[in-house]
């Protein structure tokens, strides 16, 4: 469809993903006319559920299995997804670190019964991962802000514990100083394989803030796994979209500027480098060649599994979590991820899996489950990861290759193919430094909004960087509120009660 025969609006989004819906959703409660324009035949980005065609009744969650930020997060908060009918269950244990010749470390939604598996360490992991816990909305403020603000969580006296936690968790898992407070493998693994969420070498500042993150949301509101999968999420924002008389487009492709129909805002949910190409010669020059030169990072290649039955770990405890990590002790999993930093495909990579049956039972057909899988790998590498992950998951469930019924495996190299924004497999659209988490995509004091021209960026390409979290977004969507449209108050978010428990769930 021509940009001609498209209605001219008030905004228009480009991209569908949960950053792109979020900003959306905000524009048109604050009563705007929004289209939003998407490239694939369906909606949702990195958050999408599809049926692969790999055995019936069974579908796969494209990018995103387990949600601890479709929770937690202040826009998702504030849209509060589960009053409109999405169900989002946290199992009885957030993530498992199985190892090779000990039992698996294991993170129950339980704070206490973690520091009880520890042993050694567990007053260690409760008095830094468990008061991040008891602070969790805290700890999520400073870690999803624009990084331009001061959180007002910072502002009041119970930041005197928490803060100083945070920031010295951040210090010591991020440099040479690792292994501390923790004296025993299994903590330090269990941790270590959090921080592996964010790819990048280890140890690293800005991978042991995504772990300080995730870890004490995993004792808050937990890992939750929505039932009939990420396509939930992505449901309920798009029924708000339209209720408020939002428009979303699919399968129009925005090459350049010209394929934008005449609106007074445009906000880009793409990485850096593809606006640069959007808007190429529309912006100043300086600010182009930012765009273009933030880096991308390693990649994911990921694996989806159809099984005949649920993984045979070799540690029982560990097919309870929703999230398991497999990398093996924290030594390795740092060799793992040296070795693809360096561009080498690691005999055994960094690995995670999920299996969403554990906390829905309906994604189980005709005594089918799905698996969902990734490796992390050198950006725009080949390699089928299907054995890699296969021998990877046997290391730890001895038996698992022969309960698979169906598999396929997306190389890095064609991640892209079903999401444009995964450049060369690269998930967090940017490679995770601590510098590049502030500075994200350039250290302008509004890393949204791209100059004078109306446009801004609205990806995980922006603060707080990668997450199925939609702040991007809503950071984005509030710049563009007040600067294109003299609107300085954010919109309610919150449903209406028609709209409450009325979201269609995912397959």
């Amino acid at each position: 469809m021509s940009t001609q025969s498209l209605p001219e609006v008030d905004a228009v989004v480009v991209g569908s993903g949960p950053n792109g819906l979020a900003a959306a959703v905000t524009l048109a409660r604050a009563g705007l006319s929004v289209q939003v324009l998407e490239s694939q035949p369906t909606i949702g980005g990195g958050a999408r559920t599809l049926d692969l065609g790999l055995a019936t009744g069974i579908v796969h969650d494209i990018c995103s299995a387990a949600h601890p930020l479709a929770l937690a997060s202040p826009f998702f908060e504030a849209f509060d997804v589960q009053a409109r009918g999405v169900r989002a269950i946290a199992p009885t244990a957030s993530y498992a670190q199985p190892l090779d010749d000990q039992p698996a470390a294991i993170a129950w939604h339980d704070l206490e019964r973690t520091v009880d598996g520890l042993g050694a360490d567990g007053p260690a992991w409760r008095a830094t991962v468990g008061t991040l816990a008891r602070h969790q909305d805290l700890v999520v403020e400073i870690a999803l802000g624009d990084k331009r603000s001061i959180p007002s969580a910072l502002l009041t006296p119970r930041t005197l514990l928490a803060a100083p936690v945070f920031g010295a968790l951040i210090g010591l898992q991020g440099t040479a100083a690792w292994n501390l407070p923790f004296r025993t493998e299994r903590a330090r693994a269990l941790l270590g394989g959090v921080a592996a969420h964010a790819i990048g070498t280890l140890p690293s500042l800005a991978l042991s803030a995504t772990a300080g993150l995730l870890s004490a949301i995993g004792h808050g509101v937990g890992w939750p796994i929505p039932v009939g999968g990420s396509q939930s999420i992505i449901d309920v924002l798009v029924e708000d979209l339209q209720a408020h008389g939002g428009q979303i487009l699919t399968g129009h492709h925005v090459r350049t500027w010209r394929d934008v129909p005449p609106a007074r805002a445009v906000l880009l949910d793409t990485p850096a480098g593809a606006a640069a190409d959007i808007l190429a010669n529309r912006l100043p020059a300086s600010l182009e060649r930012a765009l273009r030169r933030f880096p991308h990072g390693d990649a994911a290649a990921k694996v989806d599994f159809v099984l005949s039955g649920p993984v045979p770990w070799r540690d029982p405890e560990v097919g309870e979590a929703g999230t398991q990590h497999l990398g093996g002790t924290r030594a390795q999993m740092a060799h793992a991820e040296a070795q693809v930093a360096a561009g080498r495909v690691p005999e055994h990579p960094m690995a995670l899996v999920s299996d969403p049956s554990i906390a829905d039972p309906s994604r189980i057909q005709g005594g089918l489950r799905p698996l969902w899988a990734y490796a992390h790998m050198p950006a725009g590498d080949t390699t089928d990861p299907t054995e890699l992950v296969t021998r990877q998951i046997e290391r730890f469930a001895p038996g698992f290759r022969d309960l698979i019924v169906a598999s396929q495996g997306i190389p890095a190299s064609q991640m892209s193919l079903h999401n444009p924004a995964l450049v060369g497999g690269d998930i967090s659209m940017g490679r995770v430094t601590m510098t590049g988490m502030i500075a994200r995509p350039t250290a302008r004091l509004d890393p949204y909004r791209l100059a004078e021209t109306g446009w801004y960026l609205c990806s995980q390409a922006t603060p707080p960087g990668p997450g199925v979290h939609g702040m991007s977004g809503w950071h984005a969507a509030r710049r563009a509120l007040a600067h294109e449209f003299g609107i300085r108050e954010l919109p309610d978010l919150s449903p209406s009660p028609a709209q409450r428990g009325s979201a269609v769930l995912g397959d």
